[in-house]
This record gives C-alpha cells, sequence and structure tokens, in this order.
C-alpha cells in the first residue's frame, strides 16, 4: 500500500526489546503481513514511563474497576506514575490518526481482556485491563481494538481487520468533507456490508441518512460514525453472511440461468454447512459481477472489504 493505516501496537510485539527481561514477544503475523498494509505506532507504556529494561515484573493488585500496579516482589506501587504517563500519551495519541490498536495480551498495563487482578487474599482473577489498555478504550471508545493472541483466531482477525480497512475508508471520506449526497453513496456502497454485520444497525443507519437533511452536517457525520463502528464490531457470523449471498442472488435472476443458479445455491449450502469457506462462493459472485457488470454489486464494499492477498475469508 501507497499510504499505509496507522496503527498503535505494543512494542514488544514489534521485535523491540522492551519487557521486563529484556527480551520482547516478536509476532511475525503483525509484523511480515500485516506490516505490508499497517504504519505501526509502537507504544510501550512501561518503559515510556521512566521503569528500566531490565525491571521487576508488575501485577495488577486490588479493585478490578480500579486496581493498584504493584512490583510482584517488593511491592512498590507505580500506579500514579502510570496513569500520568496514560494521561499525556493518550493526548499525543490522539494527534497520530490511528486507525486501530494492537495489544500485547495479560500485560498490567497493555493486556485488554482478563488481564489477571490479585486479591488480598493473594488469589488471581483473570478479569481486569491493562492500565494503558483502559485509558487509550475510555479515551476512543469507537477505536477498533485487538490483542495479539485473538488475532491467530481467524473469525476474530477477519472482524478485527475489515473494521480497521472500513474506518480508514471512514477517515478519508471524512478528509474530502463530504456533503450530504456523499454520505449517501457512501452508505449506499456498505449497505450488504453492515447487513452482514447488524440489520438492526443498517436499518438504523438507513434511516439516519434519509432523514439527514433535516439534521446538522456535523451531527449528522458523528451519529453515522458511532453506528458505523458499532455495527462493524458485532461479527459477521456464517448465519448473517448466508443472508447477504442469498440476497445478492436477486441481482443474478435475470441474468444466469437454472444451472448457474443451482451450482452458486450449492456454494454458497456448502459454506452454510461450514464445508467450503466463505471466498468460495464470493468467488463465484464476483465472476458473475464481472461478467454481467452489476453496477450496483460492483460498488459494494462487501465483496472486497480488505486486501484478498490476506486471505482473511479463507477460513471455514
Amino acid at each position: 500500500m501507497v499510504n499505509k493505516i496507522r496503527v498503535g501496537v505494543s512494542s514488544c510485539l514489534l521485535g523491540n526489546p522492551v519487557r521486563y527481561d529484556g527480551g520482547h514477544k516478536h509476532d511475525r503475523y503483525i509484523t511480515d503481513i500485516l506490516g505490508n498494509y499497517f504504519d505501526f505506532i509502537p507504544v510501550c507504556p512501561e518503559v515510556e514511563c521512566g521503569l528500566p529494561v531490565p525491571r521487576e515484573t508488575m501485577r495488577l493488585v486490588g479493585d478490578p474497576e480500579k486496581p493498584f500496579l504493584q512490583t510482584t516482589r517488593s511491592g512498590i506501587d507505580h500506579t500514579a506514575r502510570m496513569l500520568a504517563f496514560c494521561e499525556e500519551k493518550i493526548e499525543k495519541l490522539a494527534t497520530d490518526d490511528l486507525c486501530a490498536f494492537i495489544f500485547k495480551k495479560d500485560s498490567p498495563s497493555s493486556g485488554l481482556h482478563k488481564v489477571k487482578v490479585y486479591g488480598n487474599s493473594g488469589m488471581a482473577q483473570k478479569v481486569g485491563r491493562g492500565l494503558f489498555a483502559a485509558a487509550v478504550v475510555n479515551r476512543f471508545p469507537l477505536l477498533p481494538v485487538e490483542e495479539e493472541g485473538r488475532l491467530h483466531d481467524a473469525p476474530l482477525r477477519e472482524n478485527f481487520i475489515e473494521k480497521v480497512f472500513c474506518y480508514q475508508r471512514w477517515k478519508d471520506f471524512l478528509a474530502a468533507e463530504p456533503d450530504y449526497k456523499k454520505l449517501i453513496d457512501f452508505h449506499a456502497r456498505h449497505k450488504l456490508q453492515l447487513m452482514a454485520h447488524s440489520s438492526k444497525h443498517l436499518s438504523k443507519m438507513g434511516k439516519l441518512v434519509a432523514a439527514g437533511k433535516d439534521t446538522a452536517r456535523n451531527e449528522l457525520l458523528e451519529k453515522y460514525q458511532a453506528d458505523l463502528l458499532e455495527a462493524l464490531a458485532l461479527k459477521a457470523t456464517v448465519k448473517k453472511n448466508v443472508n447477504v449471498l442469498q440476497h445478492i442472488i436477486g441481482y443474478f435472476k435475470k441474468l444466469i440461468d437454472g444451472n448457474d443458479k443451482v451450482e452458486l445455491l450449492k456454494v454458497i449450502d456448502s459454506y452454510a454447512q461450514g464445508i467450503s469457506p466463505l471466498v468460495v462462493p464470493l468467488t463465484l459472485i464476483n465472476h458473475y459481477v464481472r461478467k454481467y457488470q452489476v453496477a450496483y454489486l460492483q460498488n459494494q464494499t462487501y465483496l472486497e472489504p480488505h486486501p484478498a492477498e490476506l486471505m482473511l475469508r479463507n477460513h471455514v
């Protein structure tokens, strides 16, 4: 990509030796695959708040909703230091035009889900969130965020990356200072993609756009953005995708013969049963779109929401 998408990432995942033991957690999928499309902004909260490498391990202690950050053996409290860093860093990130953030799982500063929080008894519960990760989510509630561990789960990976690319399209759209007609066009091009995530949101957003002439421009765009990212946060399941695929068939009913329709229904059913990946029916559909020049479908982001080279729809 000429213009890569700016994405924040835990620095150790890029191979930087910033962990407590002087090591790293280099994730090759992030650097070697996603690095072709993403421009990474590395952050190591523990080093950037002034702690050395190597350093004593730390953990979250106390109330999971408002935990303290303490060293494991000596019990030194670094909460205030970390929170001060978070406040300053968050404002800097607000100027970096990020489209997503990838966090290091289990980290007391950067873990996003199920981070251990130790109670008074010394027992740990996996119910916490790292202090820096929490600060990012609180400051940017609609920003696509994920942990590197969950990126190795194919459906979660696909959903996250699809959301990132769509968010970049939306940012590009806003940068062009769009008028009302351009919002109508943006929504029209994303209808099938939205349908695959949430028919409820698609309907709500359709009504929002339809009534847009009576809404102040900035208010309209803010509401649309919130609904867009909320919709894409909901996973596109097999059932939802089958619904979209069957909807697409309607655009071919006067173009393909009975045998071709049977073949298309067969590959959709194979996907529905978990035998074939989504890329199989979509490949056939894209063939018909090109062959018959179906203008509406040619403009639909659903058919290519992200680069095919990422092979995100090749899993069963």
